[in-house]
């Protein structure tokens, strides 16, 4: 019995101790599984899990400080940003997409699928964010906060309401809305500048990138918060355009332009003796606040984007030319015959027969005769010099976008007429804002300065950065400059611009009228009309350079002197006093100024009358070389009958755009084809 009870004892033991063991084996075995799993959590999985837990509980937000602001010359803003509020949501946090779509399109009045597309495509991808309506006003801002709201959602910031949130932003405005719209330009829904100097200064206006970091609790309140800046302060831009001015002149081109039935418009307003930019104008006009709806090319900024032929506003340079070269002398006689002159086998024609004249009085009457017969004095390299160094066939240099050069080929290119062509402003093509810094060195004794339109940039503490200093380059002498200001106030005075008269001030400025080229037909539309005028006051001491130009006006009123010069004294007569220009010239009451332009009309019609005479065949012309701008097709060379009764050009493309001055003729030119004797029209 005793053996036995000893054997029993010791199984028993054992089997305790087996079963001790395994518990401990088991133990074992977990811990170092959890062990293996903790180090594979906390080692390999460490960035992992870190990004993740920082995603819970931390926001980045990217905001961009403030851009930078566009003032005028008097301090007033034209351009400035202010901070908005902007929609987004967590399509991760959002559960009823299509009811959070309806309830947000029921406050914005908007559709609600686009909304809900959004956020589906969002869940899809799994986004942590999806803008739903940016840049909304305070009105809308406080709408959704209202209207979007659940009371048992335990969420700090507004709105409250599952999976939506506000950003910070900032929204461009533009106080004046269309007015400098095409030199100012806009910035995008990106606030990136998209035009004009937004565009141009894009690099000083764009605001700091500012990264700022938040940390929240479990409620989703902010308990830490710190940030980094990525770039400088933006800059403020100061122009030298006033906004006092420049909505004068805008309202004076508008009604100019209406009151022809002209299809747009353009003006410049510059000082000539620094070179500032007083205003810029295009008509249409569009207002850059409402960016989103505009049609494409509508900002374009005609005034240094487009080239148009100037026509006899380019006599400038020729008689320039030959004045500084001691070739003719403001008194000394031309003889321009006729009123025709052929030039390598093309005939160019006057509206009427000036006979002998002093150049004062053939610039003064716009002789297309007397101004080749000047450039034939002048001479080819010459002629071609001073159009280069008084600006043309290159950009100005102003700090604005897409400015063309215009354009003015080598003599190398040019044909037997080109010479003659040029002398009365065709076979070129130039910019209202060339046009009128040419006229600007005349105005400044010779002097030619570089226009610009920045006049200082500034931090947003108001300190200059750094200034303008234009470049000044002398063209012609001062005596020559003094002898064509005198001979520009005769064609205000008794010439083709007497509708530029200034009331109280002296003024002198050249008119200029042309044919249009149509890209489609590659040849000028006779039709179709650019009439300018470009003139400073006071005549002897100027203080404003203006240049108007006009596109298509229609009617009996189609040319520079007038359809252009009225719309010239318009904005002198407002701007001379606002700038406290003492006046030397005569007053005079409304009823001797109605009285004038009346006889100036007569006067200016009677000119007008004279028969034109015709060119030479179309069959003895030579090939035309670009700018084909004053050209016809084949089809209109064959088939356009003979006639008598309307003014002819010849038939080859540059002939038929010089031959023919538009600007001192009554009726329509007529691009009928010609015969090889001259032909009278009827008057």
């Amino acid at each position: 019995m005793p053996r036995r009870l000893r054997k029993t004892t010791k199984n028993s033991m054992q089997t305790t101790f087996t079963r001790f063991m395994f518990i401990v084996a088991f133990f074992i075995f977990w811990i170092g599984a959890i062990g293996v799993r903790l180090v594979h959590l906390q080692v390999n999985q460490h960035d992992k899990f870190r990004k993740q837990a920082l995603g819970q509980r931390r926001d980045v937000v990217e905001t961009k400080m403030l851009r930078g602001t566009i003032f005028d010359r008097n301090e007033r803003p034209i351009a400035m940003s202010v901070e908005v509020n902007s929609l987004y949501a967590d399509p991760m946090e959002v559960e009823d997409v299509e009811g959070t779509a309806k309830k947000i399109s029921e406050v914005l009045r908007t559709n609600w699928k686009p909304i809900a597309q959004r956020i589906n495509e969002g869940k899809a991808d799994e986004k942590r964010f999806v803008w739903i309506e940016r840049k909304l006003d305070k009105e809308k801002f406080d709408g959704v906060n209202k209207n979007l709201h659940d009371e048992e959602l335990k969420k700090f910031s507004l709105p409250k309401f599952p999976g939506l949130y506000w950003a910070k932003e900032q929204k461009r405005e533009y106080p004046y809305k269309t007015m400098a719209a095409h030199m100012i330009g806009f910035s995008n829904s990106d606030d990136v500048g998209q035009a004009g100097i937004e565009l141009s200064q894009e690099k000083l206006l764009r605001g700091d990138t500012i990264k700022t970091y938040r940390e929240r609790d479990r409620l989703g309140r902010v308990y830490d918060e710190w940030g980094t800046e990525e770039r400088e302060e933006p800059k403020d831009i100061v122009l030298t355009i006033s906004n006092s001015i420049q909505y004068k002149v805008e309202e004076a081109l508008a009604k100019g332009v209406q009151r022809v039935g002209g299809k747009s418009g353009k003006a410049i307003v510059l000082n000539p003796k620094n070179g500032e930019i007083l205003a810029m104008a295009n008509y249409p006009s569009f207002d850059p606040n409402e960016y989103g709806s505009l049609k494409p090319g509508s900002w374009k900024n005609s005034a240094i984007q487009d080239n148009y032929a100037p026509g006899s506003i380019f006599k400038l340079i020729t008689y320039g030319a030959a004045l500084e070269e001691n070739l003719i002398s403001p008194e000394g006689e031309i003889d321009c015959g006729n009123g025709t002159i052929t030039i390598a086998k093309h005939t160019f024609n006057d509206s009427h027969a000036v006979g002998k004249v002093t150049y004062t009085e053939a610039f003064a009457q716009s002789s297309n005769v007397g101004a080749i017969k000047t450039a034939m004095k002048v001479g080819e390299k010459t002629f071609y010099k001073y159009a280069r160094d008084f600006g043309f066939g290159e950009k100005t240099g102003i700090r604005l976008p897409a400015e063309t050069t215009g354009l003015l080929r080598s003599p190398k290119t040019w044909n037997g007429d080109s010479l003659a062509s040029m002398s009365i402003g065709y076979e070129i093509g130039v910019t209202a804002l060339q046009s009128v810094a040419a006229f600007a060195t005349i105005a400044n004794d010779g002097v030619k300065i570089q226009p610009h339109i920045v006049k200082e940039i500034r931090n947003a503490d108001g300190n200059v950065v750094s200034t303008i200093e234009p470049k000044r380059v002398k063209v012609v002498g001062k005596e020559t400059a003094k002898e064509l200001r005198e001979m520009l106030k005769q064609v205000v005075i008794d010439g083709t611009a007497r509708a530029a008269q200034i009331n109280g001030y002296t003024s002198a400025g050249k008119t200029g009228t042309a044919w249009k080229y149509d890209e489609k037909t590659k040849s000028v539309d006779r039709n179709k009309y650019i009439a300018s005028f470009i003139g400073f006051a006071p005549a002897d001491d100027p203080e404003i350079v203006i240049a108007v130009v006009i596109d298509e006006p229609k009617g009996s009123s189609r040319y520079g002197g007038q359809v252009a010069a009225p719309v010239f004294r318009e904005i002198a007569e407002q701007v001379l006093p606002e700038l406290n220009v003492v006046p030397d010239g005569f007053l005079r009451d409304d009823s001797q100024i109605r009285e004038e332009a009346s006889k100036t009309k007569a006067d200016e019609e009677a000119m007008e009358k004279p028969p034109i005479t015709d060119a030479v065949d179309a069959d003895e012309t030579e090939k035309s070389a670009e700018p084909k701008s004053i050209g016809r097709s084949e089809t209109e060379k064959k088939a356009a009958p003979k006639t008598n009764d309307k003014p002819a050009a010849p038939n080859r493309s540059k002939s038929e755009k010089d031959g023919n001055d538009p600007e001192r003729k009554k009726e329509k030119p007529s691009s009928k084809s010609k015969s090889t004797e001259p032909v009278k029209r009827k008057t």
